[in-house]
């Protein structure tokens, strides 16, 4: 059985990027090799920024998700809450009752 060699996945920018931060940052007595190391530190750094950076936004689109479905099954649930009931009634009743109670003060004095 072949065993397939794990290729590194670390983009070449990100190389190239973490080299030109550890040369910038350079000392003067520092040799090829601590820089080299320097440079693969700022490299692992900015990996595992990456994989959090990637996990918070596979949560961001999971709750989002979950925010666009919720309003389509609340309508679902409660039809009620879309008709909504005719307010002329409670109007005429209180109005009704007024004119009782001032016939009935009128009828008393």
């Amino acid at each position: 059985m072949a065993k397939y060699k794990q290729s590194s996945k670390t983009s070449v920018e990100t190389i190239d990027e973490s080299l030109k931060i550890a040369k910038s940052i350079k000392k003067t007595a520092q040799t090829k090799e601590q820089t080299k190391l320097v440079a693969q530190g700022i490299q692992k750094g900015i990996e595992q920024y990456k994989k959090q950076h990637k996990i918070k936004v596979r949560a961001q689109d999971k709750a989002k998700k979950k925010q666009a479905v919720q309003p389509v099954k609340g309508l679902e649930i409660s039809p009620e809450l879309t008709s909504r009931p005719s307010l002329k009634l409670p109007w005429i009743l209180l109005g009704l009752s007024w004119c009782g109670f001032g016939v009935a003060l009128a009828l008393l004095f």
